[in-house]
Formats: structure tokens, sequence, C-alpha cells
């Protein structure tokens, strides 16, 4: 295990571009351990453009995933996943047409397969090995009041919320067992929670947005706050991802307080590429301490490489509101939510990589 220490000026979201061979395997149906072998022997090379680029904290790039959260909660128990006629909504498409359903009481099994796949990375890296994994929250908007089949989470919506808590606590302590200290939970709900859109079909299925939230927040709290004191978590928000299309807009405001200070996270990655995402405004309510907000200035849905003098305008427009100190660099989101990834090449990849370090280095001279 490294001994470098997160938290880390710069980062990144977790997912990369698949590597052809994995690609074309799953492409061709190919499953079970000859697409595990493939998997083997493609993610060692990730890792390694990841610490080549200069990167302290790296990932399998969720190469084995289908989709970046819908992998982690089907293996769940008490969660599966049904394929439909339709699919997610995003601006310009729609995602895989599958639909979670939950059919018994929530429980984190000790066989989870992403145990394994951090295990793998923790084997492979002489940096610090990190996991992305949905926060719990993706398991409650995701899935349809009328999917929901255990009475008990139909009857009273906190006793799913309190279920999941412990379901996600129990994930922390079983990532922490095998080597973890550096554990992300993309928890993007919060950001779709402030768009208008969104907000109102929550309320069309009678639940209040601004409800949701506080649950939302409690929720992640209960899960992460007894975790050994030398592991971190990350908390990543977006507005959608997939074939460089998104699902969201609108800003921070409404979510702002009960992210930075109603859970005991430590370093928060926050969309911020477009106008989409709103002004840096709600970076105020940032608690002062030891807390870090990585603003995602770098885009991933393009290959469009930004300047330098434009990063570093930004982080003076940031540091109004937030100190510079509590702040880091990282890309909006990550380079490929699903395994068809965004519109952007292997090289754009790693130029934007490359340039969240030399831009860490730049304003606060060290990774």
């Amino acid at each position: 295990m490294s001994d470098l220490q997160p938290p880390f000026r710069a980062d990144h979201v977790g997912s990369l571009l698949r590597p052809q061979p994995i690609h074309e395997a799953r492409k061709a149906g190919v499953t079970g351990l000859e697409l595990k072998e493939i998997e083997d022997r493609e993610i060692p090379g990730l890792i390694k453009m990841q610490e080549n680029v200069g990167l302290k904290a790296v990932t399998d790039g969720e190469a084995r995933r289908a989709f970046w959260h819908y992998d982690f909660m089907d293996a769940l128990t008490g969660l599966d996943l049904e394929r439909r006629e339709g699919g997610i909504g995003f601006s310009a498409t729609t995602a895989i047409p599958v639909t979670p359903v939950v059919r018994e009481r929530f429980d984190f099994p000790d066989n989870h397969p992403m145990l394994e796949h951090f295990a793998f990375v923790r084997d492979h890296t002489d940096v610090v090995p990190k996991i992305s994994i949905p926060g719990p929250s993706a398991c409650h908007f995701r899935v349809l009041p009328e999917d929901i089949h255990v009475p008990e989470y139909r009857e009273n919506p906190e006793a799913m919320f309190a279920d999941l808590a412990a379901t996600y606590a129990k994930a922390t302590r079983a990532f922490y067992d095998i080597g973890c200290r550096y554990l992300q939970m993309d928890d993007i709900f919060f950001a779709y929670l402030c768009d208008p859109k969104h907000r109102a079909a929550k309320k069309e299925a009678g639940q209040d947005p601004d409800w949701l939230i506080d649950q939302y927040a409690w929720m992640l709290n209960e899960a992460i706050k007894d975790r050994p004191s030398d592991m971190l978590i990350g908390m990543h928000m977006c507005r959608g991802n997939f074939k460089s299309t998104f699902a969201a807009t609108g800003g921070y405001d409404q979510a702002a307080d009960a992210i930075f200070n109603k859970t005991d996270v430590d370093i928060y990655f926050m969309e911020y590429d477009t106008e989409r995402a709103g002004g840096l405004e709600p970076l105020k309510l940032l608690p002062k301490g030891k807390k870090r907000v990585l603003p995602g200035f770098i885009t991933t849905k393009t290959g469009d490489l930004e300047s330098m003098d434009d990063l570093k305008r930004h982080f003076d427009e940031a540091a109004k509101y937030a100190d510079l100190d509590q702040l880091g660099i990282a890309p909006q989101c990550g380079f490929a939510s699903t395994e068809e990834g965004n519109s952007v090449t292997y090289d754009d990849q790693a130029r934007k990589l490359e340039l969240v370090v030399k831009t860490a280095e730049a304003i606060w001279g060290e990774v």
C-alpha cells in the first residue's frame, strides 16, 4: 500500500474510456471468466496511464461495468434490474432500457463483486487505489414507487432509507477491511433535485424534493459516520453523463447546505464545466476546515482542451466564496459513465488528465 495520503489537489471522478479489447468483447457478448481474463489484462494499462500523467489516486476506470451505478446496485441484496422498453432520458438520447426493482430488504452481501474489483487495483498500483460506487440515493431516486415490493418500504420510505444507510455502512466497512482508504460515492441526485423538471417530477410522484435532499444527506452521513479515522470519503455530483449528453440543469443552491454541512464527506467533486451547473456562490457554504472541493472546470464531454489561463480565472472566482486552500481540481465527470463512453478519444482523455495535474501544480505547487 502507498504511503501517499489523500486528499490530493489533482484527482478524477473514476470512469475512463473502455480499452478497445474490453469494448469489443462486451459488444460480442463475451461474459464470465473469458471476459474477466480480458479485463484483467487491460485494466493494468488503465492504471498505468493514470500514474503516468501524474495522478496520485487511481481507479480501474469502471471498466468492468456497463453503467456507473446499476452494476453495483444489481449486486446488492434486495434489488434486481429488469429490461424494459424505454430508458433513462438524456438531452439528446436515452440510456439502456433497464429498471431497478426492489424485491426484498436491502443488504450488502459479503461477496459483492466490487470488493474484488477494488482489490485488483490495490494489487496493481504504487499510488492510492480508489473505487467509486453510487451513493445510497441512487437506490431510491432511480426506483419507481410501483417497483418497490417490500410493503414496509412502500408504506414508510424512511424504513427504506434506514435499511439503505445500514447497507452502505456495511459496504463502507467491507471496503475498509480489504485496504480501501479512499472511497468515493457518486451521489449525483442532489444536483438532480435542484433541477426544476426533476423537482416537478418528484412532486408529481408525491415526494417533496427538499425533504428528499435532507433524507439523502441523512442516509449518506449514516453510512459513513462511523468509518475509521484514516478512511476518506469523496462525493461526486453531476447532472448526467451518457455519450456526452446530460439529464439535468440547475445550480447547487437548494442542496448546498445539506451537501456541505449535513454529511461528513471529505472531498467533493462538483460539475462546473458549463452554465448548466449554476454559479459558484454555493461554495460559500463550505465550512472552514479540512473539507475540500474539486470544481470540475475541465469537461469530459468534449475533447476541446481548456486553457490554463481560463482555469486560473475560474479559480480566482471560486476563491471569492471558498478558501483556495480548500480547493483542488478534477474533471467535471467521468469519461465513460457507461460502457459506450463519451465523444472523446483516448488521447483527449490523457490530455485532459494531464491538464488536471498541470493546473494543480501551477496553482498550488503540488498534486
